[in-house]
């Protein structure tokens, strides 16, 4: 049978296109392509996390807060080289965490909202064994 094998894209609407990659280049520093998105490579998530990088995919109950104070029914997780240097980035530019950092045995997190309101989740994987 045939399987997906991993997250190929991330599409999504926002109110002001330009505003949105704006933030996304001046905030988390992301490159913007000549075709208006950003390409992250596989290949250098896992030159900097050999045995952490993986792609997450998880449905939540329609209940679940996780996501909030976003009233999106998706979050994203971008992951991220140094979650410490990221987070005085962040700060840098005046745009507040929704919450504190939070370590877990899979990795640093922290948390911001995106200008259109949706909440973007900031990983840094530690290395350990990798999900089978």
């Amino acid at each position: 049978m045939a399987k997906v094998i991993g997250l190929g894209g991330l599409f999504f609407l926002c109110k002001d296109v330009d505003a949105t990659r704006a933030w996304y280049t001046r905030v988390l520093g992301v490159e913007i392509d000549e075709y208006g998105g950003a390409s992250f490579s596989q290949a250098d998530a896992a030159v900097q996390f050999p045995k952490g990088a993986r792609t997450i995919w998880a449905p939540f109950k329609a209940e679940s807060d996780y996501f909030k104070p976003s009233d999106s029914d998706f979050m994203m997780n971008l992951m991220v080289d140094d979650l410490d240097a990221m987070i005085e980035q962040i700060k840098a530019e005046n745009v507040e965490l929704e919450g504190g950092p939070m370590t877990e045995s899979y990795g640093k997190f922290a948390w911001v909202m995106d200008p259109d309101g949706r909440k973007v989740e900031l990983w840094q994987p530690i290395e350990s064994t990798p999900a089978m």
